[in-house]
């Protein structure tokens, strides 16, 4: 086995451990909801699942670095970065809702190789590895080949989102307004979820105009691997831009022209 097989393996199995540890608190009222400078809120789950997460990658690849969420970075020696957000979709998690999600992304000489992502509540994870395909597995059931929607017009494309506020955020509302128009349906099934949704052909884009590094790594090469394309707003194929764009090759050229005409100037 390789040592990218290796990690991936790994990967796999630790987003599981991590996400599963995030149950014994969801729908209860064992915690209290902390909020961070930025006013996004995080709780002992997160807290929790990313030790342990942080702890079994340094029993395992001690010399690799690790990044994560809630307790920033650790520097390695090695070509490798693990690259983790405990639960992506707090909101949610604080809510009962199960659209959440634990991340596990890894970087080899910092390109993206692999990401893992487990939606506890729901038992459901998908995961890729470059150039190996994109997997998709619900409860106990055989993994089977995840694939983006062959949809060819944005008109008849399902998009999803976030939260509808970050476009403000991102004095990007006018590009909301233009999406929503131009789609054929608009939700905010998103975090994590809405990236799977793209890379197993259920919507057609999902878009953020606010995010961070650890909201990204794990689902590029997930949404790559199922056949479409991961960009920021630039449409450069980045995780460390702040924004992000996953969606299936057929609407890539209309959603970049709505951006490209709505965007404010900077």
């Amino acid at each position: 086995m390789s040592q990218h097989q290796e990690r991936f393996e790994f990967a796999k199995e630790l987003a599981r451990r991590g996400g599963k540890s995030t149950l014994d608190y969801f729908r209860s009222n064992r915690y209290t909801v902390e909020k961070k400078t930025d006013r996004s809120p995080v709780t002992i789950a997160d807290k929790n699942a990313e030790r342990m997460m942080r702890s079994e990658i340094g029993n395992r690849f001690p010399t690799d670095a690790i990044v994560g969420e809630e307790f920033g970075a650790d520097q390695g020696g090695s070509d490798y970065r693990w690259i983790i957000d405990p639960i992506d979709g707090t909101k949610s998690f604080i809510c009962g809702v199960p659209l959440y999600g634990t991340m596990v992304g890894l970087e080899y000489q910092n390109v993206c190789i692999a990401g893992a992502v487990f939606f506890p509540a729901l038992n459901e994870a998908i995961y890729a590895m470059k150039d190996e395909g994109c997997f998709h597995q619900i409860g106990d059931q055989p993994a089977v080949a995840a694939k983006v929607s062959n949809c060819q017009s944005f008109s008849e494309a399902v998009m999803v989102t976030s939260e509808v506020e970050t476009f403000d955020d991102a004095d990007s509302s006018e590009v909301y307004k233009a999406l929503e128009a131009g789609s054929y349906v608009s939700r905010t099934w998103g975090d994590c979820y809405g990236y799977m949704l793209v890379a197993t052909g259920r919507v057609g884009l999902m878009i953020d105009p606010v995010l961070s590094i650890w909201d990204a790594a794990a689902v590029k090469p997930i949404v790559e691997e199922a056949g479409g394309v991961f960009v920021d707003w630039s449409g450069q194929p980045r995780i460390d831009s702040g924004s992000a764009i996953g969606c299936c090759p057929g609407i890539y050229d209309e959603v970049m022209a709505l951006l490209k005409r709505h965007r404010s100037p900077k």
